[in-house]
């Protein structure tokens, strides 16, 4: 036992003289073990980078480490730099660097009707016009067509999720899908036999086909589209609901849009749309309810009781006159709101940007208040608040560790941008859908340096044109 105690005694001896000469500096720092580095897809670095994340951090500068398809680290360039090593290293210098927008409504196809019908009410451009012109027009081709266009021009102004309902939705899909765009997307089921559909009950098939064909793809979220009260019955609409609840995807649908439905709501239920659909058990938190432009007050409460989810239109609820949405209502309860463009039909065009600006100065002149829906409120909802709305929010919306990389870098080195003071007021006020310079989805870069990557540019244009040529003559 003695030569034991002796021989710990010694041990200890060497590693105390060990931690004197370190504390006294006799060891080098440079001696100790470099810290290890990660190698990781995709750097971006260099631009101020606004993450809208809970703090709201801006960091100018800033870089994001992406390794795959998500993202890993967002600090200053420094510590990116020291922690990560990249396959590729994107400047992002001279830019705002955000999340991805969210248009949480639109009808991609109907970009091929853009400028085919303005200056009309709601009522009379879809029953003179656009009704008729689908009858004649709409195929799974046009929808391929019109779909490529849209993915095009949404690649093109930074939107990197978007909800849609229209016809042949597969096609859409499958089109999104191949340009790396982020798709909510439901069939329409409709109360009159459309393009692909005779019976709302064979939309409704062709709707649950859908969702079984898409319901585990990485960027597609399967949803169920009933077009409105108006166009459907309580059986229509319910069934809508079941099949919704069945493989828990959003429901898609037109709500309390115009004055002509409320009308037709009143006289058909003795209540208000928002009302009606309550009280069939319609409403939910999956509900994706585009416009809600005719809510009162009083409706207001049932809508935060079912976690409803609201789908702000600005530019086609003015384009159509249909009237002001009570946002700045909507977003005091807490309801989660995001912006839409609509379909480029009715808007015409899909550019977030637009939406953004429209949305700030529509509630500040309507209600006489400068200070609603200020510049911090309208990238929130193009962004969180539309991630929130379609169910997405731990995936989208914001820049943080473990989101999936959905980001676009903004140029703000034009004479229409400088000088920059706040990024966050620019972004709104100054920045349009052509200043986007890079859109990345999912850790996929879709479009560097205004070069599109997951598109051929040439040949969507060239399809596009070809088919406004049959569009012209079937409506002539």
């Amino acid at each position: 036992m003695h030569h034991a105690m002796q021989r710990s005694r010694l041990l200890r001896v060497p590693f105390a003289l060990a931690l004197i000469c370190l504390l006294a500096g006799a060891v080098s720092p440079a001696a100790w073990p470099a810290p290890k580095v990660r190698r990781v897809s995709i750097i971006v670095t260099g631009g101020v980078v606004v993450t809208v994340d809970a703090d709201r951090r801006i960091l100018s500068p800033g870089a994001i480490a992406i390794d795959g398809k998500t993202i890993v680290a967002v600090d200053r360039p420094e510590i990116i730099a020291a922690s990560f090593r990249a396959a590729e290293t994107l400047d992002a210098s001279g830019t705002v660097v955000m999340p991805g927008l969210v248009n949480t409504h639109t009808h991609a196809p109907m970009v091929m009707y853009r400028g085919l019908a303005d200056d009309l009410a709601l009522m009379d451009w879809l029953q003179k016009y656009i009704f008729p012109a689908e009858a004649k027009t709409v195929s799974p081709e046009f929808v391929r067509t019109g779909a490529g266009l849209a993915a095009l021009e949404m690649i093109g102004s930074g939107t990197t999720t978007y909800a849609d309902m229209y016809y042949f939705e597969e096609e859409i899909a499958r089109v999104t899908r191949k340009a790396g765009l982020r798709g909510v997307l439901g069939e329409t089921i409709i109360g009159f036999p459309s393009p692909d559909a005779k019976t709302p009950s064979e939309g409704l098939a062709r709707n649950e086909a859908f969702i079984k064909e898409f319901i585990r793809d990485e960027l597609i979220t399967p949803a169920v589209g009933p077009h409105s009260m108006y166009t459907l019955d309580r059986e229509g609409l319910q069934s809508s609901r079941r099949l919704a609840d069945r493989y828990e995807v959003p429901l898609l649908i037109h709500v309390a849009e115009t004055r002509d439905e409320m009308k037709t709501s009143r006289e058909r239920h003795h209540m208000t749309p928002f009302a009606y659909l309550d009280s069939i058990g319609f409403l939910g938190p999956r509900v994706v309810a585009a416009h809600a432009v005719w809510v009162g007050d009083d409706e207001i409460p049932s809508l935060v009781r079912t976690s409803t989810g609201i789908s702000h239109n600005p530019e086609s609820n003015m384009k159509l006159a249909s009237g002001t949405a009570p946002v700045p209502k909507f977003l005091s309860a807490g309801l989660a709101v995001g912006l839409g463009t609509d379909g480029a039909a009715s808007n015409n065009d899909l550019d977030m940007f637009e939406a953004m600006r429209q949305a700030a100065f529509l509630h500040k002149l309507q209600s006489g208040d400068p200070t609603v829906v200020g510049a911090a409120s309208a990238v929130e909802m193009a962004t969180i608040g539309g991630a929130r709305v379609l169910g997405l929010e731990k995936v989208i919306g914001s820049l943080e560790p473990g989101k999936r990389a959905d980001l676009i870098l903004v140029s703000m080195t034009g004479a229409r941008q400088t000088p920059m003071y706040n990024p966050v007021s620019h972004l709104v006020y100054v920045s349009k859908g052509p200043d986007v310079r890079t859109t990345i989805v999912n850790g996929r870069v879709l479009m560097r340096n205004r070069r599109m990557l997951s598109l051929d540019e040439a040949a969507v244009l060239a399809e596009a044109r070809k088919m406004a040529e049959r569009v012209r003559r079937a409506v002539r």
